[in-house]
């Protein structure tokens, strides 16, 4: 009920005043504290030599029982908390001394978490017991469910990785090399969302990209182009070509295209390979190209001696933009492109691009 935590609660409370029932706070009840604790209890009975453990904050009542339970018995172990940089109420009442109210700029795939004050009670059992306390971002809990999917087939919600998420994230680098538990303490999560969370987690990964590109428009363009990519290994997901947005250049297409890859370094490489041959954007949204190097798909007679195309606006790579024909970049070198009647003539794309003997065969029938 509501956007987060204490929303729920202040329905929960509502309704057992309806009912007559007794309402128990979820974190921050001494009896929910105390459970808490005996997962500490059993860290300790079943792992020798515990450097640290690491425990998603919410409330804090998971944190704070197991807190007062391992350093009782166990001072030297650190207790390390994590919360979502979206609902970062812990850090609040830490800096406060006391538990204050955090405003959420949005929900959190860490809803289990979201709790905008913390529990009194919890927050004074784990306040000298916490050694440390880091917040981890939206992309670090998608990678860690990916990671946990992929490599552990195992589904957590977003609040039951945040753990995992702030290893993976390097935010303890005092812990490499030791003994370290990390909880994994919930699995609520519906397919239909962790089916998006997966796809954000490639996303952040570097293996699924978008981009945008223009190529002729004529037969054999979006061949020759799918060849390329083909060349480099990425898989298309998605593809679409569009007319309208090129106002300048009747001629051409602009293609919007979704690839999966193996990661950052087959992604820079697919970069490189397109950019040799085509005007190619990786970095601006969908239809930035609108007015994009409208010439850049000219002859070679339409060049100048600095091997630049006379008049066309620029392009974007690693997010500096270099602008055709002027001054300043007739210094750069710029990719070099194949004049556009031979780029995407048959015998080219068989003997420079190397497709697959189906792909040969579709654009033969095509040709014929």
């Amino acid at each position: 009920e509501g956007d987060s935590i204490a929303d729920a609660a202040l329905a929960a409370k509502a309704y057992v005043e309806n009912e007559g029932m007794k309402y128990i706070n979820g974190f921050d009840d001494f009896n929910i504290i105390a459970g808490a604790g005996s997962v500490g209890l059993e860290i300790l009975e079943d792992i020798k030599n515990v450097d640290a453990i690491v425990v998603p904050v919410g409330g804090g009542g998971l944190i704070a029982g197991i807190a007062l339970a391992v350093k009782t018995i166990n001072p030297a172990v650190k207790i390390l908390g994590v919360e979502p940089e979206r609902c970062p109420s812990m850090a609040a009442a830490m800096a406060a001394g006391y538990p204050v109210k955090v405003d959420m700029p949005g929900p959190t795939l860490a809803d289990g978490l979201a709790v905008p004050t913390v529990g009194p009670r919890s927050f004074e059992v784990l306040r000298p017991r916490v050694d440390r306390l880091v917040q981890v971002s939206e992309k670090d809990i998608s990678v860690a469910l990916l990671r946990l999917v992929e490599c552990e087939k195992l589904v957590q919600e977003g609040a039951g990785a945040a753990g995992m998420a702030a290893c993976l994230a390097g935010k303890f680098p005092e812990m490499a090399g030791k003994n370290v538990v990390v909880l994994l303490c919930g699995g609520n999560i519906d397919t239909t969302t962790l089916g998006n969370v997966l796809e954000r987690g490639l996303v952040n990964d570097g293996r699924l990209i978008r981009f945008s590109c223009v190529v002729p428009d004529r037969p054999g363009g979006i061949a020759g182009l799918a060849a390329t990519i083909a060349f480099v290994g990425a898989s298309i997901k998605q593809i679409t070509h569009e007319r309208a947005w090129l106002q300048e250049d009747s001629h051409s297409v602009q293609v919007d295209i979704t690839c999966e890859l193996t990661g950052p370094q087959m992604g820079q490489a697919l970069y490189e390979t397109l950019a040799d041959k085509y005007p190619v954007d990786f970095t601006k949204p969908k239809s930035a190209l609108t007015n994009l190097i409208p010439k850049a798909l000219a002859s070679k007679a339409d060049k100048d001696s600095s091997g630049t195309t006379a008049g066309s606006p620029g392009y974007t790579r690693d997010n500096v933009t270099v602008n055709f024909g002027s001054e300043d970049s007739a210094k750069q070198k710029l990719p070099q492109k194949l004049p556009t009647p031979i780029l995407y003539d048959y015998d080219t794309i068989v003997n420079n691009v190397m497709p697959s003997a189906k792909l040969v065969g579709a654009v033969e029938d095509a040709f014929a």
